[in-house]
Formats: C-alpha cells, sequence, structure tokens
C-alpha cells in the first residue's frame, strides 16, 4: 500500500478550477515532485496535502486512512516554505526545538533530538548562533532540521531553493539528495524548475492546468513525453508538425512540411495520422560534413544563428524550405573548439528512434 494516496481531487475558487479531478501514489522514502508552470495547482495541491487548505471533492489518504478529516497540526506531516519562516529572536537550537516544545517533549528529549537534527543538516557547529548570523543555504538547512525534528511521515517542500543563487542552489540540491537518503522521510517537493525537478526526483508529476499531464521517472518523462505540452515544458526541444504516411514494425514515415520525409519511431500511429515529432538538440549530430550512418535521417543546411553557452553552443540551423532545427554542439574537444558562424553550411544527422512522436 502507497504511503499517500490521492483520488479524484477537486479544487475550485470561483469559477476557477485550480485542481481538477487530480489522482496519484505516493510510497513511503520516495522523493516525489510537483512539477509544473505558476497557475498549475500544483501548491494548491501542497496545501491540501498539509491541511492549509480542503477539497471539494475526492479522498486523501495516509497510510490508508482519511486525511481530510485530520486538522492541520495533528497531521503527521511538516511544510518548509521558501521564506524559511525561521524565528529571528531564536538561536537555532532554539528555532529546532520550538515544534518539540509545544507538544510537550522532555527537555532532555529535546536536547537531544536538535542535537541529532543538526547533525543530519552538518550544523553541529551553530547550534547557538542566531539565523541572520547565518548564510541563505545555512538558514535553508535549519529550516529543514526544524521540519524533520519530529520525524513527519512527510515532508512538503514548496519551492524551498527559490530565493538562493545559482550556485548555492546547486549545493542545496545535493544536500536534500543526500538528507533525504540518509533519513529516508518521503519528501513531496514543488517546484517550476525543470532542471531542480530532472535532478531531485524518484518520479515527477508534472502538471498543467490543474491536471497532471504525465506522472513517471525523470528520464522516462524527459526522453519519452506523452504530449506536446511535457515536450515543451522540460528542457528544450524542437516540435515540428509532421504527418504518418508510412508505418511498420517499430518504424514510420513522417512527412514535414518543407522538408520531406522523415524517419521516426512507431508508437502504434496509423497512416495519415497528424502530430508533432518531438527531438532533443542534444540528440542530432551536427558538422561541416556528415557521413550518414544507418538508421539516420539527413539533411544539408545553414546556420542561421546560435547561442555560445560555454560548455555548449546551440545553433538554429535551416533545413529544407525554411524548416528550423535547433542543435546542441559540446565544447568539449582540446583547445579552442569550431564555433559555426550564421551563414556557414552544415549537415544535421540523427537516428530514427532519437526523437518521439506525439499524437494530436
Amino acid at each position: 500500500m502507497a504511503l499517500l494516496e490521492i483520488r479524484n481531487v477537486v479544487r475550485r475558487f470561483g469559477d476557477f478550477t485550480a485542481v481538477d479531478g487530480v489522482s496519484m501514489s505516493i510510497e513511503q522514502g520516495e522523493f516525489f515532485t510537483l512539477l509544473g508552470p505558476s497557475g498549475c495547482g500544483k501548491t494548491t495541491l501542497l496545501r491540501m496535502i498539509a491541511g492549509f487548505d480542503s477539497p471539494q471533492s475526492g479522498e486523501m489518504r495516509l497510510d490508508g486512512q482519511d486525511l481530510i478529516s485530520i486538522p492541520p497540526e495533528k497531521r503527521p506531516i511538516h511544510t518548509v516554505f521558501q521564506s524559511y519562516a525561521l524565528f529571528p529572536h531564536m538561536t537555532v537550537a532554539e528555532n529546532i526545538a520550538f515544534p518539540l516544545k509545544m507538544r510537550k517533549v522532555p527537555k532532555e528529549e529535546i536536547r537531544q533530538r536538535v542535537s541529532d537534527s543538526l547533525e543530519d543538516v552538518r550544523l553541529a557547529d551553530r547550534g547557538g548562533r542566531y539565523p541572520n548570523e547565518l548564510s541563505g543555504g545555512q538558514r535553508q538547512r535549519v529550516a529543514l532540521a526544524r521540519a524533520l525534528v519530529n520525524r513527519p511521515r512527510l515532508l512538503l517542500l514548496d519551492e524551498p531553493l527559490a530565493a538562493l543563487d545559482m550556485k548555492l542552489r546547486e549545493q542545496m540540491r545535493l544536500e536534500l539528495i543526500n538528507l533525504q537518503k540518509e533519513i529516508g522521510v518521503t519528501f513531496i517537493y514543488v517546484t517550476h524548475d525543470q532542471t531542480e525537478a530532472l535532478t531531485l526526483s524518484h518520479r515527477i508529476a508534472v502538471m498543467n492546468g490543474g491536471r497532471v499531464e504525465q506522472l513517471d521517472e525523470p528520464s522516462k518523462i524527459y526522453d519519452s513525453p506523452k504530449n506536446r505540452f511535457v515536450a515543451a515544458f522540460i528542457g528544450t526541444c524542437n516540435l515540428v508538425e509532421a504527418q504518418v504516411v508510412a508505418a511498420d514494425g517499430e518504424k514510420m514515415i513522417l512527412e514535414i512540411k518543407g522538408l520531406g520525409e522523415v524517419a521516426a519511431r512507431n508508437p502504434g500511429a496509423s497512416v495519415g495520422e497528424t502530430g508533432t515529432l518531438a527531438l532533443r538538440p542534444e540528440k542530432i549530430r551536427l558538422g561541416a560534413h556528415l557521413v550518414p550512418e544507418l538508421d539516420e535521417n539527413h539533411f544539408r543546411g545553414k546556420v542561421r544563428d546560435f547561442l555560445y553557452m560555454g560548455d555548449v553552443t546551440v545553433y538554429i540551423v535551416e533545413v529544407g524550405e525554411g524548416e528550423h532545427i535547433e542543435a546542441l554542439l559540446p565544447n568539449s574537444a582540446a583547445g579552442r573548439p569550431r564555433i559555426f558562424a550564421a551563414g556557414d553550411p552544415v549537415d544535421i544527422a540523427w537516428r530514427y528512434d532519437a526523437g518521439s512522436f506525439l499524437n494530436g
């Protein structure tokens, strides 16, 4: 049995449906992420799990028992917010001890559990400091320690790294992964950052318009998006309108206006069906002259524009009659890498199974 079961949950605000019939199961010890753009319903769903809001219909069950009827203060659930919500007049140790004091836990037990929590987040030497004496990353760890000191069944994290700079966010992602592994508490994490979701999660629910568009492991969501929204929202993706003109076994032929015929992996589509070819830029080979390999699509084009990003360069290549394909070239060769300029003729190529055909 899953730790948390959510079935057909609906939450409306007047005429606006924030959460529209959402269902999902979250397992014990899982790092589960709700991912989507602003207004997609992810934070509303998190608030209902925490008990700060209630659904109009549907059910939520924790360890098989009804969760909706339990008031928020009695749920074995804690929430970490982006703002940290630390008491500035309390030391780090006092902040962490606060929820235990509210539950009237014996003093000696509080001392031991605070000490253990400080060890868990690697702040054992910071217990006597005040929040304003800590860095942003350290304050975030104090907020985590305070949330974990009661060993909740679920830890909810609402965009907890959004206020940190890029370098600190990268460090905190690693700390969150290690902390979750060590403690084993189930994390439900809310973010609009695709990279963060792919890095941290065991599974991701991609939300849009109050619904779950796709729920799966990060690699499957990235490599095999179920629809155009998921393909476009997760990372960078070429999305090209196409029609099936032949299908045989695992391979099919697509007709792309202005480009011609392209071989692709067959997901079970029928001849005549229209849809979208989703193709990640890093799956495309690019060079001045490429020798076609077995099972590859191969086109000649020219560079329309490029974006140098340090470790990679992203090229916009015009092929056929005005079709633009984005390709990514790593700058990993020794010495100064060759950078193609706008107007340079180039070849692009990709295996037939590098992309996904999305129906509709």
